[in-house]
């Protein structure tokens, strides 16, 4: 198995950063660059002519919110580099789900590493998830990584090495 890129969707929660570490592992181990996703969701409202639409004020509010992500997205990428990992960033607008499956297959990823993010009840049967909309549409493996898994620990070589010579 040879694994070059990796997408990794972020909404910069505790959930998708753990996604990232779990990734940034992967990628470190395949010598794979990441491709760091950051989707902007437009917010549509209906009118009483039942025509969805969009005003100033929310293309307003989607360009902060594209700002905001690219400069997050930057600071991720910035601490990535100083360690050595080869990254990049994107920031796309629409459906997270159809954007992330879309994105691995233009890019030619070979994995999509994303959380899971815990809708339940009513919400998940109404809107589903989007990482089980990726897992259906993705055209590469998803690792999804459960809401509460808690980051993969860093083990340092020269504990690991004491601990063999001490036998």
């Amino acid at each position: 198995m040879v694994i070059k890129r990796i997408v990794v969707p972020v909404d910069f929660s505790d959930d998708s950063l753990k996604a990232l570490a779990y990734a940034r592992d992967i990628a470190k181990a395949f010598g794979a660059e990441l491709l760091l996703l950051y989707v902007v969701e437009p917010v549509y409202y209906a009118t009483p002519a039942d025509m969805y639409v969009t005003t100033p004020n929310m293309t307003m509010l989607l360009d902060e919110q594209r700002q905001i992500g690219a400069k997050q997205l930057g600071k991720l990428i910035a601490d990535l580099g100083k360690k050595g990992q080869r990254v990049r960033g994107m920031v796309k607008t629409g459906s997270p789900a159809q954007v992330i499956a879309d994105t691995a297959k233009s890019t030619h990823a070979d994995l999509i590493v994303m959380a899971t993010h815990g809708r339940s009840g009513l919400a998940h049967i109404i809107m589903g998830s989007v990482s089980e909309k990726v897992v259906r549409h993705a055209s590469c493996p998803v690792l999804t990584v459960r809401r509460g898994v808690t980051a993969p620990k860093r083990r340092r070589a020269s504990a690991r090495k004491r601990k063999r010579h001490s036998r």
